[in-house]
């Protein structure tokens, strides 16, 4: 008994830092998908699914090959974990290297988009799953190491392997983010396969010693007989393990977008969703073991809890809780849910597993088929249809459901008192749930004149009069109307050489920017990520609706960068505008030194790139520094303008040709005159060369942005240096330090 406790402890500790490494990999990964595939909504879901099927089909797997020939193989079964963990540490080297070959195969292709995301997904699903079912595969193998030490069943092994597993990713969720702000993607990436392999060497290591010694007696046996009665138990754990993992990778889906008004749009905020989601399971699942030593809970009345918890984000973000912090409204939103999941989660492996590895392996497959449908049911169906309240209330009702009916999951006869009184619960529970969803009020509706659409992307918001209307993606304000967003097409277009033939827009926000370029009479496409966004043109602009009619645009829903790695197309000038904040999670994509390689192939010659950084953080200069010698690496012709107003942000006008340097006058002389009108209608200045006067006369070197952080690394795909900030703006002196290291690194 001694030496299954020390082994344990080992166990605990190997599969802690395992599951650190899985979500590592899971965030890092996601992320270079998204660089190499695009950014859409079905590309993330296709990227998060493959990650989620290859857990499932290696924990299946893995216990299938348990049950057939465990008793064949004589080799110790932590050598058998020490091997899997060795290669799982091999794919921090190799899946960026799978991901970045994809390029011999769409470079220049000529796919419709269905067959780009079949391709993609093909291709996706060969680089993951293969790693990803050797991360499934290691709970059923540690319960096997666990089985054979004791001679017997462990039947609650599961929730500890599973316990410990969490426990690691919810460091997993946050530690990474600081890793990636000072190695980037791949040094983080080298991190987790450098754990990986002292865990697998760990295991080799504890394999030879005494106290991993096995028991040959049970690994003769050509099946355990215990087991195979066990298999005629009831179905009905399985059933739950599914809906748990659709219903809470459901509402994972309208929780990103129900807290996304409070918490921001940069990674931080997501990863204080996932940290309080996995800390609030790891709480519920040690409840669940520490109860579980001396009975078997019978889970009757969390039912209906469960149920009416999953609602409670619509109390925490209702308007009227003003003064509560974001943090808190994440913590009391979501914490009472993910408890309970955590507490019934690995109870329902245990009693259907029972501590065999086969069957925990299956269960806890079936528990990620949930997790696999769970965010295509929300976001492509539920979100888009009945908004974020109605969803939770959906997602909520299996549970009410099974509330209603307590006696279906009991373990032995419960009294008709029993029932009713447990009923009760239930029916006043599903009452306030019901009540939450129909008196609770959607975002929008704080401001008193909006338009709300919402697909399978976002929730959009237009709101307000006048000049002061404004557009919110989720609750984050996107941009508003502004000369600044015409001067991103007046002023590139006026400063060619030649008369333009066509104009690339990426990000559509209001319309304001493809309005200006219709002004000048050319073909225009606009690349815009989100359905919703171009609908509301009308609200912005009286003539919205001709707009979109108009044979001369063209709108493209797509990931911009995307859509130009499956274009040939060439543009005389591509505006870009990446939405707001600059820290935006992803937004690196659209400033990065490989972005810029790929807008190079399509300009024509002469043709001018138009980039807009808006203002950072005060005090923060590494990030403009970093994107400014992104583009003077990239271009060899580099103009910088204030923006108008002289505050917020600036104009970046780059080409691989010298850029004309017109005088205000010039430029009015090359625009034709609805385009000069356009330029003037919402002024400030009172003619048109005041207007661009306003804007040359305040040009300035690129050199004076690098100047403010010499030691800031170039913002690559790599490094998103915008996005990942805490240590240089809490810890400015280490912060410094690691850029030096990286500025005299290679790139």
């Amino acid at each position: 008994m001694q030496r299954l406790v020390v082994l344990m402890r080992w166990l605990f500790g190997f599969f802690l830092i395992s599951g650190f490494c899985s979500i590592l990999y899971e965030l890092v990964w996601l992320r270079l998908s998204m660089a190499h595939f695009g950014v859409t909504t079905a590309l993330v879901s296709i990227v998060l699914s493959t990650f989620m099927a290859g857990l499932g089909l290696g924990s299946w797997g893995s216990g299938y090959l348990i049950r057939k020939f465990g008793a064949q193989v004589h080799v110790p079964a932590l050598r058998i974990y020490a091997a899997t963990e060795f290669l799982i540490g091999l794919s921090a080297i190799l899946v960026p290297h799978q991901l970045s070959w994809r390029h011999t195969i769409f470079e220049q292709s000529s796919l419709s988009s269905l067959s780009y995301y079949l391709v993609s997904g093909l291709w996706i699903a060969l680089s993951l799953v293969p790693w990803c079912a050797l991360m499934g595969a290691t709970i059923p193998i540690g319960m096997l190491c666990i089985k054979r030490v004791q001679s017997g069943d462990r039947p609650r092994s599961f929730s500890f392997l599973y316990l410990a597993n969490v426990l690691g990713a919810v460091a997993g969720s946050v530690i990474p983010l600081f890793f990636i702000e000072l190695y980037g993607f791949r040094g983080t990436l080298k991190i987790g396969a450098a754990l990986n392999v002292l865990l697998a060497a760990s295991a080799f290591a504890l394999s030879f010693s005494r106290i991993a010694s096995e028991s040959r007696t049970e690994a003769v046996q050509p099946a355990p007989v215990v087991a195979a009665r066990k298999y005629t138990q009831s179905r009905k754990p399985l059933i739950l393990l599914f809906v748990t993992g659709l219903t809470s990778m459901g509402m994972e889906v309208a929780w990103i977008r129900l807290f996304t008004p409070y918490l921001g749009t940069v990674v931080y905020a997501f990863a204080a969703i996932l940290g309080i989601y996995l800390l609030a399971t790891f709480a519920g699942s040690a409840l669940y073991r520490r109860l579980s030593r001396t009975h078997s809970p019978e889970p009757i009345l969390i039912w209906a809890l469960l149920g009416l918890s999953g609602l409670l984000p619509l109390v925490t973000t209702a308007i009227r809780v003003a003064t509560l912090h974001p943090g808190l409204r994440v913590l009391f939103g979501l914490g009472p849910f993910s408890a309970i999941l955590g507490f019934v989660t690995p109870l329902l492996v245990d009693r259907w597993s029972e501590g065999d590895p086969d069957r925990a392996g299956r269960a806890y497959a079936i528990n990620v088929v949930g997790c696999i449908l769970g965010p295509l049911l929300s976001g492509f169906f539920l979100l888009p249809w009945f908004g974020e309240r109605w969803a939770l209330l959906v997602l909520s009702m299996p549970w009410f459901l099974l509330g209603l009916y307590p006696q279906w999951f009991s373990s032995g006869e419960v009294t008709r008192r029993r029932v009713r009184s447990r009923q009760a619960v239930a029916i006043a529970a599903l009452a306030i749930g019901i009540f939450l969803a129909v008196r609770s009020r959607d975002y929008g509706y704080r401001f008193l004149h909006h338009e709300t659409l919402r697909d399978n992307t976002a929730t959009v918001t237009a709101t307000g009069e006048g000049m002061y209307k404004r557009l919110l993606v989720n609750g984050i304000g996107m941009t508003n109307l502004s000369p600044i967003t015409k001067m991103m097409v007046h002023l590139p277009l006026a400063s060619l050489s030649h008369p333009p033939r066509n104009v690339l827009i990426i990000c559509f926000g209001m319309g304001t920017t493809y309005r200006s370029a219709l002004s000048w009479g050319v073909p225009t496409t606009a690349v815009e990520l989100v359905p919703s966004v171009p609908k509301l043109i009308g609200y912005y602009h009286e003539d919205g609706a001709q707009l979109l009619k108009s044979p001369l645009g063209h709108v493209v829903i797509d990931d911009g960068r995307r859509y130009l790695e499956r274009t040939t197309e060439q543009y005389d000038m591509i505006t870009v505008d990446p939405p707001p904040p600059v820290e935006a999670a992803g937004s690196s994509m659209l400033y990065s030194k490989e972005f810029y390689s790929v807008l190079k192939l399509h300009l024509r010659p002469g043709g001018i790139l138009q980039t807009w950084l808006p203002a950072m953080t005060p005090g923060d200069d590494t990030a403009p520094s970093a994107v400014a010698k992104a583009i003077k690496e990239s271009f060899p012709y580099v103009r910088v303008f204030t923006s108008m107003g002289g505050h917020w942000g600036n104009h970046f006008l780059v080409s691989n040709q010298p850029i004309p340097e017109w005088t205000p006058q010039q430029l009015v002389d090359h625009m034709p005159a609805k385009a000069v009108a356009d330029m003037m209608e919402w002024g400030p200045a009172a003619t048109p060369t005041q207007e661009f006067s306003e804007i040359l006369d305040n040009e300035f070197p690129i050199e004076r942005i690098i100047a403010e952080a010499p030691n800031a690394p170039v913002l690559q795909d790599d490094r998103p240096v915008n996005e990942y900030f805490i240590l240089r703006r809490n810890l400015p002196g280490f912060a410094n330090r690691m850029q030096l290291v990286s500025a005299s690194s290679p790139h």
